[in-house]
């Protein structure tokens, strides 16, 4: 991928996204956080600041300062190739984590203003030697240094590892849309303007993560870290990892069956550690099926709206199941949900909807049409989705696809 240079964080990834990741990790993990550009300058609002740093950068002076030190941190971290802690410029505990794709450094994110336990009384000391020249009311100073977190070093190392967990998201984020653009271009010189559209309405699909799903997960990985020592918030982190790494997929890739339901147990994993008994699944797809070819995120965008439109608005939950069988010349796999159920005029609202709309909490923006859609582009009009239910009975999800026989010596 080539480097573009003179684009800039914002113009690469949309300011709006940037800003909700921060605010998310914020809220997660009770630190202060910026994302700032090359040079140091803000790209978001600050979250969650404390009273004392707005103080320091409400001064001409101070506010540089603060900014070097955004950039000092940012530009460290870049260099390490990972995620730095260090003091501000007012004795403060910070962490960055650098933006960088092609050894192009666009930015960082940075969190803390927080004290380590072993700081002591030489804080408020270092703090005002440190604005002493910034004409600063003293006793305001040392009001707002109170209200400063004490916070242990295992923990802001820990919050060090989350913060680079969403630097690589962003980066993820960048990276698509600059494949994005460059896609477009290419598409943009066909002479077939109607393939032009229909391929860009697949491709588009690619970059549109929604990031609520990803910070629900995190409010949930930063709940069970204050719980445990470690093992069950690092299965939560790499199912996450999984799948973020799948979300970014190319949307044309075919994959087996056996690699979709992988994808979809990382998501219930997940989900299992957000709901906890409110919600069961199991999947049950025969061995002769799961060597047979889907698009990329079939069964994901479905196992999730029975979740959310289905078993989450129940107070007692409710149970997935998941499974396959084979009719001649077609196979099916079904999504089914003990849920809320669906009507008839819902179901019909559904397949007459020409245009996604993104419902709460979708990981990655592909609805029920979508998937039907992309069926039907593949494999032709006689596959595609098929849906049943009544209220308050359940819904089940029928995918028809072509099946093609395999040799056991093949699929060895």
């Amino acid at each position: 991928m080539p480097v573009y240079q003179g684009l800039t964080l914002a113009d690469i990834v949309n300011v709006k996204v940037l800003q909700e990741i921060q605010d998310k990790f914020s809220d997660a993990t009770g630190l202060a956080a910026v994302i700032v550009d090359s040079a140091g300058q803000p790209v978001t609002t600050p979250s969650n600041f404390t009273r004392l740093c707005n103080l320091i950068r409400s001064t001409p002076q101070g506010l540089s300062r603060c900014m070097g030190s955004d950039d000092s941190g940012g530009r460290m971290a870049a260099s390490q190739l990972c995620p730095s802690v260090y003091r501000c410029h007012a004795g403060l505990i910070d962490l960055g984590a650098p933006i960088s794709i092609n050894q192009q450094h666009l930015g960082g994110f940075l969190a803390g203003q927080v004290i380590l336990p072993e700081d002591g009384g030489d804080m408020a000391n270092e703090v005002l030697n440190g604005v002493a020249d910034l004409s600063l009311d003293q006793e305001s100073v040392l009001d707002m240094l109170a209200e400063i977190r004490v916070i242990p070093e295992e923990r802001v190392k820990a919050a060090a590892d989350l913060l680079y967990i969403m630097t690589n998201y962003i980066v993820e984020i960048a990276m698509a849309n600059i494949a994005q653009k460059q896609l477009m271009d290419e598409l943009k010189a066909k002479a077939d303007l109607e393939k032009v559209l229909r391929e860009t309405e697949l491709k588009a699909l690619q970059s549109q993560v929604n990031p609520h799903f990803l910070f629900n997960t995190l409010n949930t990985i930063a709940r069970l870290a204050l719980l445990e020592e470690a093992p069950r918030t690092q299965e939560v982190v790499y199912a996450l990892s999984d799948l973020l790494r799948n979300n970014l997929r190319n949307i044309d890739e075919m994959i087996t069956v056996d690699e979709e339901v992988q994808y979809i147990k990382n998501y219930l994993l997940i989900q299992k550690m957000r709901f906890g008994d409110r919600i069961q699944a199991t999947i049950m797809i025969p061995e002769a099926l799961l060597e047979q070819k889907i698009p990329v995120m079939t069964l994901q965008p479905l196992v999730e709206n029975a979740i959310i439109h289905g078993l989450e608005p129940k107070r007692d939950g409710g149970n997935i199941h998941i499974s396959g069988d084979i009719h001649g010349n077609q196979y099916q796999l079904s999504i089914t949900d003990t849920g809320v159920g669906v009507t008839k005029s819902q179901i019909e609202r559904i397949f007459r909807n020409e245009k996604r709309i993104a419902g709460k909490g979708q990981t990655t923006g592909l609805g029920i049409i979508n998937v039907h859609k992309r069926i039907q582009h593949y494999f032709g009009l006689h596959c595609g989705l098929a849906i049943s239910g009544e209220q308050d009975q359940g819904t089940t999800v029928k995918i028809s696809l072509p099946y093609e026989f395999i040799t056991q010596e093949i699929r060895l």
